[in-house]
């Protein structure tokens, strides 16, 4: 996502600093369905997030590995990242829980390249649990945006999306962080999100897709960008007050 941005002082990182998309509609059930053969220690597992009414998300606590089935010996997938591209406190979606006698196990997104990536951590790599009920549905085919809360819609505006050559991706993702443009391309706000382009990698942040705002507001409804979805300056104001860090997205 090309743009300048600082964080809005509200969203200062105050904490520690150090050395992420994904199909989350899937991943319920496909590292769970292994789990016969990658461990001998029964657990319980349970839901967190449903990614309309009800989601879980917390910071890192540390840059743990996170595996790919909720033991230590299985393959590492990622890494727990403290801080996002544009540098802020970098937050994850709690999907399930898996829980033995000695340790509990969260299922978190990796946002990164290629979209869909997820893995294990231990509980205790996490900060404390922060709760939304909202989510973000964007439609490419009639190029609209609809934010809810639980599923009540609060907010609604047309978009632009990616051109056929370079589309918006599709699939389940998140808000990683909220950014104040410092670029009139961009309108005045801008929204990280855990969605990474499919091509375009040589992007500021390898790629990002951003919810933002917009100079060429007459190109929207439409398909005129790189990936990122564009919202009329005064839509994106709403907006952005309104959603949260860790709010799902639905991009269909």
């Amino acid at each position: 996502m090309e743009v300048t941005v600082r964080p809005p002082r509200c969203q200062e990182r105050t904490r520690r600093a150090a050395a992420v998309a994904l199909a989350l509609a899937a991943i319920a059930s496909g590292p769970l369905a292994a789990l016969s053969s990658a461990r001998t220690d029964p657990g319980v597992s349970a839901d967190l997030s449903n990614l309309t009414t009800l989601s879980r998300w917390a910071y890192a606590e540390q840059a743990a590995p996170a595996h790919e089935f909720p033991s230590a010996r299985s393959p590492v997938v990622g890494y727990l990242r403290f801080l996002t591209p544009e540098g802020q406190e970098e937050p994850y979606l709690a999907m399930r829980s898996y829980r033995t006698a000695r340790h509990e196990w969260i299922l978190v997104p990796i946002p990164g390249r290629p979209n869909g990536v997820t893995g294990w951590v231990l509980a205790g790599d996490l900060q404390e649990m922060q709760v939304t009920h909202e989510h973000l549905r964007v439609d490419r085919e009639t190029q609209q945006a609809t934010l809810y809360r639980g599923t009540e819609v609060i907010w609604t505006a047309p978009v632009g999306v990616g051109r056929p050559a370079l589309p918006t991706p599709a699939g389940h993702f998140y808000v990683l962080e909220k950014l104040i443009s410092e670029s009139p391309v961009y309108g005045p706000y801008a929204l990280g999100t855990s969605a990474y382009a499919p091509t375009l990698a040589e992007w500021p942040g390898g790629g990002q897709v951003g919810v933002h705002g917009t100079d060429e507001p007459q190109l929207i409804p439409g398909r005129p960008s790189h990936g990122c979805i564009r919202v009329r300056n005064a839509d994106m104001v709403r907006l952005w007050h309104l959603i949260g860090v860790g709010t799902p997205i639905e991009i269909v």
